[in-house]
């Protein structure tokens, strides 16, 4: 059911994408361009706004900047496919900026002396980077990983929405959203590395 929900969310959010990447071709702007500006965007909005306790501007600031993440593949894809340096430049600023934004939560968490939220963000940040390895390393064996229920996306979506709500004065929300997060991650990291063993499995018996 999650899957089912992520690609029909995916999709109508291609239909909105789409003419803006049209534009955004026509008028020069190169994919490499946009993924740079989206983590710049990011940057500003965890480490200017969010670590300094600017909860609902960073959220909004985080959440219109990482939308850039479909418009730079929507792009790559129009203008023929992505080229190696992109893909690779794609995944290096998307650990940059999921570093910044839950760096920022932490460093405010722990400003607002919430050290069981401090933990929550660390251990979201450390699963968010096992959930890209996993992935990246059954790639490069050779193998498929589409599979898991926090992916990118969905990982920013919950902490963006425990961001806004806290900010809003719903105050155990970031709190709530991060230990949600953080079991979600871990689960998702337990769904790739059972999903490449049975592949290797498979492969072991031909």
């Amino acid at each position: 059911m999650a899957k089912i929900f992520q690609v029909t969310a995916r999709a109508g959010m291609t239909r909105v994408v789409e003419p803006v990447a049209r534009g955004l071709l026509r008028a020069g702007v190169s994919p490499n361009a946009v993924t740079v500006t989206g983590t710049v965007g990011v940057l500003v909005g965890a480490l200017g706004f969010g670590a300094r306790g600017h909860l609902v501007a960073g959220a909004l600031i985080v959440t219109v900047f990482a939308l850039t993440d479909l418009l730079d593949g929507t792009m790559a894809r129009m203008s023929g496919g992505s080229t190696r340096f992109g893909a690779f430049l794609d995944s290096s600023m998307d650990r940059i900026a999921d570093s910044a934004v839950f760096g920022a939560v932490a460093y405010w968490l722990a400003t607002e002396h919430e050290y069981s939220g401090v933990a929550a963000a660390l251990l979201c940040l450390a699963a968010g980077g096992l959930v890209s390895y996993v992935k990246a390393r059954a790639e490069g064996l050779g193998m498929t990983c589409n599979v898991g229920i926090a992916e990118r996306t969905e990982r920013l979506l919950i902490v963006g929405v425990g961001g806004l709500l806290t900010g809003l004065g719903v105050d155990p929300a970031l709190e709530i959203a991060l230990w949600l997060l953080a079991a979600v991650s871990i689960f998702t990291v337990g769904q790739r590395m059972a999903h490449v063993y049975r592949q290797a499995q498979l492969v072991g018996r031909e």
